[in-house]
């Protein structure tokens, strides 16, 4: 119980430090100090570690991986797409990409913080060693895809943007953008992939049988066409810019309906999550 105490603690601190994140992202979008900047971007990494600690101490506290219901899958999304926001922020040295991303961040772990956060007893289904490999992966990929869906909006806005103003000065050209959502939709599409397989093998050892048509394997599915199409029109058919925005952006509504609409209006064997 200690540890969910704590856990509960570091929850809140993580919630309110995301929250300052995104107003010190504003702040500097409306002074333009790159002190700010880089002060948001201390504030993210320091929310990211608390983050890391919350997820790990629930984990001790419930004796097992916390991924296994709504509470704790929205928990790590939110982690997952700090994590990824994070990389690609120091990477390509793109500051701004925070004050897009932590909107997302929060309301994401938002959802999680009106969720249940009673620990349960695992059912038999999941105790198993793909737990982990499983729903880490949906992990990476979804914040993946998180990171593509806020690149793609910036895409999308930066021609709305005043020549040569701040934000067209502290964004990236088009053509660079353009190719960091597409590196991102590959790695989400990566990790998809082995969340698909991994699922697939688990159940299998489980139910019997390697695909049951349950509505979140079929809407997983759904996804991963809708990214594999993507990156086969981009490399086949050329398509960049706009349209490969406008479809980065379809995908990322189609990963929010897998996660939080299937649960809602589609129960199956998978409405744990």
């Amino acid at each position: 119980m200690v540890f969910l105490a704590i856990e509960q603690y570091l929850f809140t601190s993580v919630l309110i430090l995301y929250v300052v994140t995104m107003l010190l992202y504003v702040l500097y979008m409306i002074l333009k100090k790159e002190t700010i900047s880089r002060i948001a971007l201390i504030v993210q990494i320091v929310a990211l570690v608390l983050h890391t600690l919350a997820i790990i101490s629930r984990g001790i506290g419930a004796g097992r991986l916390p991924l296994t219901n709504q509470y704790e899958f929205a928990t790590a999304f939110a982690w997952g797409l700090s994590l990824v926001s994070l990389i690609f922020i120091l990477k390509f040295r793109f500051h701004l990409l925070g004050a897009f991303a932590s909107p997302v961040i929060i309301l994401i772990i938002g959802y999680a913080a009106m969720q249940s956060k009673e620990v349960k007893e695992l059912m038999p289904a999941l105790k198993s060693g793909w737990l982990g490999l499983h729903v880490a992966s949906a992990i990476i990929a979804y914040g993946a895809f998180g990171v593509a869906f806020v690149l793609s909006l910036i895409f999308l806005l930066r021609d709305k943007m005043k020549a040569k103003g701040f934000l067209d000065r502290h964004i990236p050209p088009a053509a660079k953008l353009d190719v960091i959502s597409y590196r991102s939709v590959c790695l989400g599409l990566l990790f998809l992939s082995f969340t698909i397989v991994s699922g697939a093998i688990w159940a299998e050892q489980a139910w019997g049988s390697y695909w049951s048509w349950d509505p979140k394997e079929t809407w997983s599915l759904v996804t991963w066409l809708i990214y594999a199409v993507y990156l086969h029109l981009r490399i086949f058919a050329k398509w960049k810019g706009k349209p490969a925005a406008i479809f980065a952006t379809v995908g990322f509504i189609a990963v929010i309906f897998t996660y939080i609409g299937v649960n809602t209006f589609l129960p199956g064997v998978h409405s744990y999550k």
